[in-house]
């Protein structure tokens, strides 16, 4: 990319942002209107940190603008939802059958007695009812919390505890490479100890009145157990239900919804997010990076169970009258052609997905991918971690065909949306591979020190947030002073994101990982997402996890576990011990050194490199670095009911009992 051109985008970029942080209030005030309010706020913002109330005292309702705003309109026979799983099962909703389908629900859900205010939760896998479920709660004024259906019965339960919830929605089960989660035994698993709960509802997915359009090729035998009455099946319920309730206001600031985080660091914390300022904050941000038009057909392959499925697979796209795909079932199942065969079918032209999943599909070569026609696709997203740059240019030539604006965005569960990221009327020209690019109008990011001192370019510091938005949190549920102990008391009067960035002479800005994953080597911070940056640019690497492990020394060193290209030629010979493989991993293992060492420095010379079949990762894609961290020390692993594959523990148990 030439200077000028940079320099050229950087000014235009800040002189936008100047311009809404100047009157950030007017600035959103503007952006509010662009939704439909029953009520008109009389206050833009009420602030008094660590807690911002935005709009106060207008109204207006979730489920009445994904739905109801389009039926006025008079789209209702557009399509709002694709949904196929892995076995090949379809369904597809237009905005009027969501619309009534969600009525259905809503009023069955009043009639069991869900009033404004209620918890409900949600256990459900990736199935059309789980986003009926979330905009029929919506619709009474409730507030849900969405359980990511691959977390215990433990976890569960301790949500449906904290949140007092009378009333769960689940389903009989969720599908996963061939194999059926029995999510109802879970839940039934998870009450046993709470009488709390009054009500649980069960989508039984082989009932055809569920899934008309085919029949399910998993063949289902139901051994549910139905306890007389708390257990109501979701299809008795809805039968004859009423085809319309009106949608309950709720003030701006009333809750939409309690999402708790994974708990890696500690108890999980249920972030409480708003009605008013979230939607607004989603509907703008949705459109500034993503230019999303009704003529779109947009993919995120997340889960629900995160904030990406509740911000861009459900509430934003929704509102702005898109046609989404849904899809329910492992990545490479049955085969790795898998996501982009769907993509050429539904012509897809706005995918979202992680630099995670992004890894795997090149670890297992291109032929995969360019048999199919991929040439709908307009904007390729990247979500959750640090996206490698030699990630990004294969994400660009590969599956964009250096076509596709890369919109790689930076945001948090907390945040409630996307906040530093590239704009879909950028030029290709005007991306830098491995950068988000800039902080989006009406956010205000600085890079700072220890103290809290802005840093000059290409100097790593904390990145911060240092004006409120309206997406932003409204607290922890049930413990205000958590949530202003961990993110507004390490630097006053900032938002402490616990993120490791920096920022270039551009203005450019690079996110370096998460602050408690920076190695302390020698009195030397470095970024492990640095060092993964490095080690995948080798022609022979695919995916890399760097972990920390103290050192008597340096006080900290770091190893590097590699999954090679084509990584199923890697194989463990115990008996010889030794690991063979088509590539010559001594001279990997120098390639690897060598690199980090020109790139980074002499600091960064791994303590061992192990080469391993495949990194142990959550269903939603991430890497279980803790996980690896606990595997080298022999320490206890914890629960690992959200990890992908446990088979994936004792490889590399092997492989460290070989090499260490």
């Amino acid at each position: 990319m030439k200077k000028v051109q940079s320099l050229t985008l950087k000014l235009n970029v800040s002189s936008e942002n100047v311009s809404s942080e100047l009157d950030l209030e007017s600035f959103w005030d503007k952006q509010a209107g662009a939704i439909n309010w029953f009520k008109k706020w009389t206050k833009v913002l009420d602030w008094k940190e660590p807690v911002a109330k935005w709009f106060v005292g207008g109204e207006l309702n979730a489920s009445h603008l994904c739905l109801d705003v389009h039926i006025k309109e008079g789209r209702s026979d557009k399509i709002a939802i694709y949904w196929e799983d892995e076995n090949g099962n379809k369904k597809t909703y237009t905005y009027g059958q969501l619309h009534k389908e969600v009525n259905n629900f809503s009023a069955s859900l009043k009639k069991l007695g869900v009033k404004k205010g209620d918890v409900v939760v949600l256990y459900l896998p990736m199935i059309t009812q789980a986003i009926v479920s979330m905009l029929s709660v919506a619709r009474l004024g409730a507030i849900h919390t969405v359980v990511f259906s691959g977390f215990s019965s433990m976890a569960l339960r301790d949500r449906i505890a904290e949140t007092k919830s009378k009333f769960i929605i689940t389903a009989d089960y969720g599908l996963r490479r061939g194999k059926k989660i029995p999510l109802k035994k879970i839940v039934d698993e998870a009450v046993k100890d709470i009488s709390l709960v009054e009500k649980i509802i069960l989508v039984n997915r082989s009932d055809e009145n569920i899934y008309s359009e085919e029949t399910f090729n998993v063949n289902v035998s139901s051994d549910n157990v139905m306890e007389e009455g708390r257990d109501i099946l979701y299809r008795d319920l809805i039968k004859n239900s009423e085809d319309f309730i009106d949608p309950v206001p709720v003030e701006s600031n009333h809750p939409l919804y309690i999402l708790y985080t994974s708990g890696t660091t500690g108890k999980p914390k249920g972030i409480v997010h708003s009605t008013g300022g979230y939607l607004v904050y989603i509907y703008n941000t949705f459109k500034r990076c993503f230019g999303i038009n009704r003529n779109d057909v947009y993919w995120c392959a997340a889960d629900i169970g995160w904030v990406t499925g509740h911000s861009y697979i459900v509430y934003a796209p929704l509102m702005h009258g898109a046609s989404i795909f849904l899809y329910e079932g492992a990545p490479d199942t049955p085969s790795p052609s898998r996501w982009w065969e769907l993509i050429e079918k539904y012509k897809v032209s706005i995918f979202y997905t992680s630099p995670t999943a992004l890894r795997m599909f090149r670890s297992f070569g291109d032929k995969y991918i360019t048999k199919s026609d991929l040439s709908s696709l307009r904007i390729l997203g990247s979500v959750g971690e640090v996206i490698n740059p030699e990630i990004w240019k294969w994400y660009s030539s590969v599956i964009g065909n250096n076509k596709c604006l890369i919109i790689d965005t930076w945001w948090q569960t907390e945040t409630g949306g996307f906040m530093i990221a590239p704009r879909s009327n950028f030029k290709i020209t005007d991306l830098k591979p491995g950068s988000v690019s800039f902080p989006l109008p009406g956010i205000s990011a600085d890079i700072v020190d220890e103290s809290g001192n802005t840093l000059p370019a290409g100097e790593k510091g904390f990145l911060v947030i240092n004006k409120p938005w309206p997406g932003m949190a409204l607290g922890i549920y049930g413990d205000a002073k958590r949530y202003k102990d961990v993110y507004w008391t390490k630097f006053k009067g900032m938002y402490y994101s616990g993120d490791y960035a920096v920022k270039d002479s551009d203005g450019y800005f690079w996110i370096l990982g998460r602050s408690d994953e920076t190695l302390n080597i020698a009195s030397h911070r470095i970024g492990t997402s640095e060092l993964e940056s490095v080690i995948v640019e080798s022609n022979s690497v695919a995916e890399a996890a760097v972990v920390g492990i103290p050192d008597s020394i340096k006080g900290e060193n770091f190893i590097v576990f590699v999954v090679l290209k084509n990584s199923k030629t890697l194989t463990l010979n115990v008996s010889s011990e030794n690991v063979s493989s088509d590539f010559n991993l001594e001279e990997v293992k120098k390639e690897i050194i060598l690199g980090l060492r020109k790139s980074i420095g002499s600091l960064s010379k791994p303590k061992d490199i192990f080469f391993v079949k495949s990194l142990p990762k959550t269903r939603s894609g991430k890497i279980l670095r803790r996980l690896l961290k606990k595997i080298f020390l022999n320490e206890s692993y914890g629960d690992l009911s959200t990890l992908e594959n446990n088979m994936v523990v004792k490889d590399i148990q092997k492989q460290l009992e070989i090499t260490v």
